[in-house]
């Protein structure tokens, strides 16, 4: 019992962190559990770390939830930002052509890949805010940037910005619009993994509950104080972790 609280632990950590960073969850994901061969990961396990997530962002956003409902423009630019990922998502995910993707070294390539053109992206022009300046063609740019996210080590969290800040939008906003658009993809990504558990016998015990919870409040604090740091500072700290990452990936590969 104790390994199990352990092993949920550490994964929701990893979950509710790199969910909403621009390093890559679905990576970190898959490296811990390769790594350290967790018994308790399951499926079930997933969902419930994914909810937990899913859960976090919309109680921190609620008020602001009700506004984008509220205002038709906002709340279908957000529709149309989010449609090619799912669609694609969904045509990758029962093709089966996602477990292609799955390896240490397509991670390796694009955890250095994608910091490079984080990094650069970060440099351009902040002076565009969501309110005024999103438009149907940046979020369909930004949107297409987001089916890259779905070969892990992209981090959907850090394509998102990339786009956001290659379009002149302001490292606030590309990060809420990075938020916002979580919403939706968490939510696609768990309707399609607890499509899978229909037709299983599932066992909503005390570990699937923690996993959840767990998720949930590091999930939460860590969307509350990365928008305190991006108000801050640059994006440079991920892309060095990312970079160092990538490099001691390729140790691992091809030594």
């Amino acid at each position: 019992m104790i390994s199990n609280f352990l092993e949920i632990l550490i994964l929701s950590l990893v979950q509710g962190i790199s969910e909403f960073l621009p390093v890559s969850s679905s990576a970190h994901l898959f490296l811990v559990s390769e790594i350290y061969k967790f018994k308790s990961q399951s499926l079930l396990i997933d969902v419930g770390l994914h909810l937990g997530s899913l859960l976090a962002i919309i109680f921190y956003f609620r008020n602001e939830l009700k506004e984008i409902v509220n205002n038709r423009n906002l709340f279908f630019l957000m529709i149309f930002g989010s449609l090619p990922l799912i669609i694609l998502g969904a045509i990758i995910y029962k093709t089966g052509l996602i477990n292609y993707f799955r390896n240490i070294e397509v991670i390796a390539w694009t955890t250095l890949i994608f910091a490079l053109l984080l990094y650069i992206a970060d440099k351009f022009e902040n002076n565009k805010k969501i309110e005024t300046d999103l438009k149907l063609k940046s979020i369909l740019i930004i949107g297409v940037f987001q089916i890259l996210a779905l070969i892990p080590g992209v981090s959907r969290s850090g394509i998102v910005i990339t786009a956001g800040r290659f379009l002149n939008f302001s490292r606030y906003d590309s990060t809420k619009i990075s938020f916002y658009l979580s919403i939706p993809a968490i939510a696609g990504a768990s309707f399609l993994s607890l499509k899978s558990l229909v037709d299983k016998n599932i066992d909503l015990n005390l570990i699937v509950l923690l996993s959840v919870f767990l998720s949930f409040i590091f999930s939460y604090l860590t969307i509350k104080y990365f928008l305190i740091f991006v108000k801050k500072f640059t994006l440079n700290t991920f892309v060095i972790y990312r970079i160092i990452l990538s490099a001691i990936l390729f140790l691992i590969i091809y030594t």
